[in-house]
């Protein structure tokens, strides 16, 4: 029996962005008001990310053959990363150069409001990398540091590995827990609309569609660049896989729409993980890839601040060099690393890039303040969409993607749905 199409989440989620839309524009204080729905949804969520991946790491690897398939699965996940992020960097550096969104503004960006810019610094790679060790084994987990959290698993899953059969208790209870935290999400997930509903309502009645006019040059590049990288690039990695892209987009609709409403990638990235097991890739793979990713692959973020940062300077007067645009895509090969996938992150990172760059001036972030919320989502979305894209090519590149199986799901064939009861989580294919 076909459930009623207002039952389902997609239709809900939607409904709650239109209306969030509608009361923003009518009544722009009431709509600002409806901020703390938004960020209650994503609070909710946040806190299930920390067990969820350290679950889903240590049982992944606990379960594997042996340390070499776990450093094989992790070497391929990095070099991944890295051409794709930096094939995003060097795409927005060039649309930016195309359509020079910021010629003709003459903005003195040292006139405008000051910024959490002043005071950024950019963290150099040693920083970065001691503040990937936690200084204590829960201290990710209280602070939601997903790469302190992810060496933590690591280290776990592989004690666990080494030990045999004399952790199978163990192990059976960290897989029990990871089933039980599939169940809260799909509760949670039962207020995605009232959170898509509130975010909305906040940003179109805090900022103002009008405020979009002046900056829509910029904006509409952004949009633009993120469409032609989804795609092209993620359309043809999906196509080397042997899947299509739309079915897929379709598949992962809902965590979609999600997004689109929080303007967060981490609010789906529980269901999107479940989702991409249920899709037929094994569940060590989306283990390590989709947490990772989250820190190390954000595509959306890697345009945006490569955009964001030559706009800045164009608005200041500036024509940078092609030396200095080059200095400007290596910093931002570390730093964009950094960002995690929540909102106002990208902003933050960008402030820290360009406080490292002395010929542009930091102050000229204020000129984005308005509109870099309404310039989230489109990141937020591809950042989602790359890193479920990036799953299934390396679990097809590992030969851990059930291909035949993902083929039959994409095409519309029956499939077990989300968990809501521990019964119901459906093991990956192997």
């Amino acid at each position: 029996m076909t459930r009623p199409f207002y039952r389902s989440l997609y239709v809900q989620v939607l409904a709650g962005i239109m209306l969030g839309v509608i009361l923003g524009v009518v009544s722009p204080e009431r709509g600002a008001a409806m901020k703390p729905l938004g960020d209650g949804f994503i609070k909710l969520i946040k806190m299930l990310i920390a067990p969820i991946v350290f679950a889903t790491i240590t049982v992944g690897i606990a379960k594997m053959g042996g340390l070499r398939e776990v450093g094989r699965i992790g070497v391929r996940t990095l070099v991944y990363f890295e051409v794709v992020s930096t094939l995003a960097l060097v795409i927005g550096l060039v649309v930016v150069n195309i359509l020079q969104p910021g010629r003709g503004l003459h903005v003195d960006p040292t006139a405008a409001a000051p910024t959490a810019a002043a005071g950024a610094t950019a963290p150099g790679t040693v920083d970065f990398l001691l503040n990937v060790i936690p200084v204590t084994v829960v201290d990710g987990f209280v602070r939601g540091d997903i790469l302190q959290v992810l060496v933590v698993s690591l280290l776990f899953g592989v004690a666990l590995l080494l030990q045999g059969d004399r952790a199978l208790m163990l192990l059976t209870a960290i897989e029990q827990l990871s089933h039980t935290l599939f169940v809260i999400v799909g509760m949670i997930m039962r207020l995605a609309p009232i959170g898509a509903f509130g975010a909305m309502a906040f940003t179109v009645g805090r900022y103002g569609v009008g405020s979009l006019l002046s900056l829509g040059k910029l904006m509409a590049g952004v949009y633009l660049t993120c469409l032609l990288f989804i795609i092209v690039v993620l359309g043809s990695i999906l196509r080397l896989a042997g899947l299509r892209l739309v079915p897929f987009l379709r598949y992962i609709g809902e965590e979609i729409l999600i997004v689109l409403g929080t303007s967060s990638s981490e609010s789906a990235l529980p269901r999107l993980m479940l989702k991409l097991e249920q899709l037929g890739c094994s569940k060590p793979v989306v283990g390590l890839v989709i947490p990772t990713g989250y820190s190390f692959n954000l595509d959306g973020t890697s345009i945006y601040m490569t955009m964001a940062a030559v706009f800045v300077a164009q608005v200041s007067g500036l024509q940078l060099s092609m030396r200095e645009q080059l200095s400007i895509l290596a910093i931002l090969l570390l730093t964009s690393k950094g960002a995690a996938g929540v909102t106002g992150s990208g902003f933050i990172t960008l402030a820290a890039t360009l406080a490292s760059v002395p010929s542009i001036p930091p102050a000229g972030l204020a000129l984005l303040v308005g509109v870099d919320r309404f310039m989230s989502e489109a990141r937020a979305i591809t950042n989602l969409i790359g890193n479920g894209v990036a799953t299934v090519f390396i679990a097809r590149w590992d030969g851990a993607l059930d291909l035949a199986h993902a083929r039959r799901v994409l095409a519309g064939n029956p499939v077990e749905p989300i968990a809501t009861t521990p019964d119901t989580v459906a093991p990956a294919p192997r």
